[in-house]
C-alpha cells in the first residue's frame, strides 16, 4: 500500500524504511539486504539509501514508499493518490516510472487518483465513481499500446480518452457535459 503521503519513519534512514516489511515479516538478513538493495535501485535511489527522509525531495520521499511497497515482490499494490501533492513536473515523471515498474514487475495497481490525465497515462482500465454514496458511475478502457512516453499526452486518442472520463465525472457530480467537452447553457 501507498498512501498519499509516504508515512515514512523519520527516525530510520531510506534503507530501513524499505526494509521495515521484511522486518516484520522475520526474512533473513542477506536475503533482505538484497531485496531492500534491488527495491532502492528499481526506483532509482541507490545513492540515497543511507539518507534521512528530510534530506529527501517529496517525489524522492514518495518513491521510498514505493519501493517499501515491492520490497517483498507482491502482485498487488494498491495506491492511494500517492502523486496528489507533487508539482506536476514531478509528478509526470513519477507517473512514467511507475508505468515502467508496473511492466518490469507485472504488478496489478488499483491506483486512485483525481487526476484525469494521470488516469489516461497510467491506466489500462479507468473506474469513475461518484460522490457520496460511493457508487460506480463508468467505466473506460484504455486500450493504447505501453510503454506510453510523454508523446502520447498530446495525442488526439489520448484527449478522447480524457474528453469521456471528463464527461463521465461530470455526470457523477450531477451535471451533464456533452462528448465535445463543453458544458450544457445554463449548466451550473
Amino acid at each position: 500500500m501507498v498512501f498519499q503521503s509516504p508515512t515514512l519513519m523519520p527516525w530510520s534512514r531510506v534503507d530501513a524504511n524499505v526494509r521495515l516489511p521484511l522486518a516484520l515479516a522475520h526474512a533473513p538478513h542477506d536475503a533482505a539486504d538484497r531485496a531492500v538493495a534491488d527495491a532502492i535501485s528499481l526506483v532509482g535511489l541507490s545513492d540515497f539509501a543511507r539518507s534521512w527522509p528530510r534530506e529527501l525531495s517529496g517525489g524522492m520521499q514518495m518513491r521510498v514508499s514505493i519501493a517499501r511497497a515491492i520490497v517483498n515482490h507482491p502482485d498487488l499494490m494498491l495506491m492511494d493518490e500517492p502523486f496528489g501533492a507533487l508539482d506536476e513536473f514531478t509528478r509526470q515523471r513519477l507517473d512514467s516510472e511507475l508505468a515502467a515498474l508496473w511492466m518490469k514487475r507485472d504488478l496489478t495497481i488499483v491506483f486512485v487518483t483525481h487526476s484525469i490525465h494521470e488516469a489516461v497515462f497510467l491506466s489500462t482500465r479507468v473506474v469513475v465513481m461518484g460522490p457520496r454514496p460511493g457508487r460506480l458511475i463508468g467505466e473506460v478502457e484504455i486500450d493504447e499500446p505501453h510503454p506510453r512516453g510523454d508523446a502520447f499526452r498530446l495525442t488526439t486518442r489520448f484527449a478522447a480518452h480524457a474528453q469521456r472520463l471528463s464527461a463521465l465525472v461530470a455526470q457523477a457530480c450531477g451535471g451533464a457535459v456533452p462528448l465535445n467537452g463543453s458544458p450544457d447553457e445554463g449548466q451550473p
